[in-house]
């Protein structure tokens, strides 16, 4: 377990290594080191450096060639700073009334830091909160989040209206980007355009135009509604 091992440098990288494998797990498959080392903004030997740590402690599987899986000890190490996480964002927008776009940096600071008595005390005091303020389950213990039943923009088609039911996996730019494009959770858009050859999505929403680049929209994820 990472709270046994004796360095708290090494704790805090192999948590956020461990839950940046969780969020960018399909389908429970393999995540490519390639693919954790640029979410990560680190080299992919380094990555691949710490892999090897995290595998020899037992909470990761590395399969040649395909990538990296969670055992369940893993999982559960990273479900535990997950759920820490997207609580911290919660008491950071609803209680203190930070903005949606910043309390993402803020709790990724603070997961790292906080007893598991304390994350119980805090959901206790938010009232065990179903999601973060991006729309993301926040997980139990004893019980495995369900699946969001909900799609990226990506699969809508000109004519479909939506509401944002969430964005994963999160990050600084992200968030801000789609802050500054008034793009945020619970907001209701209707697809007018793809533009052709890869070129952005366009969207109405209210009495305004807005572009969405295709790499962004498969990030914001959405439930259709029927026009009214």
């Amino acid at each position: 377990m990472l709270r046994d091992m004796k360095h708290d440098s090494f704790n805090e990288s192999a948590e956020m290594y461990l839950k940046t494998v969780s969020e960018l797990a399909v389908n429970e498959g393999p995540v490519p080191i390639s693919a954790l080392a640029g979410r990560l903004g680190v080299s992919t030997v380094s990555a691949t450096e710490m892999v090897h740590r995290l595998q020899d402690h037992g909470l990761v599987e590395h399969q040649p060639y395909k990538g990296i899986c969670l055992t369940e000890c893993g999982y559960r190490q990273a479900s535990e700073v997950i759920r820490s996480h997207r609580l911290w964002e919660r008491f950071l927008a609803d209680d203190l009334g930070l903005a949606w776009d910043e309390v993402h940096s803020l709790a990724c600071r603070l997961e790292h830091a906080t007893d598991p008595k304390v994350t119980e005390a805090l959901d206790a005091y938010l009232g065990y909160p179903a999601t973060c303020p991006h729309g993301n389950p926040i997980p139990r213990h004893h019980s495995t989040p369900s699946e969001p039943e909900d799609c990226p923009l990506t699969e809508l088609r000109p004519g479909d209206s939506a509401v944002i039911t969430r964005v994963h996996p999160e990050s600084d730019e992200l968030l801000e980007y789609l802050a500054d494009l008034e793009l945020v959770t619970g907001t209701y858009v209707s697809l007018f355009e793809v533009v052709p050859f890869n070129g952005p999505l366009v969207f109405t929403e209210r009495e305004r135009t807005v572009y969405l680049g295709l790499e962004a929209a498969a990030l914001v994820f959405c439930k259709p509604v029927e026009e009214a």
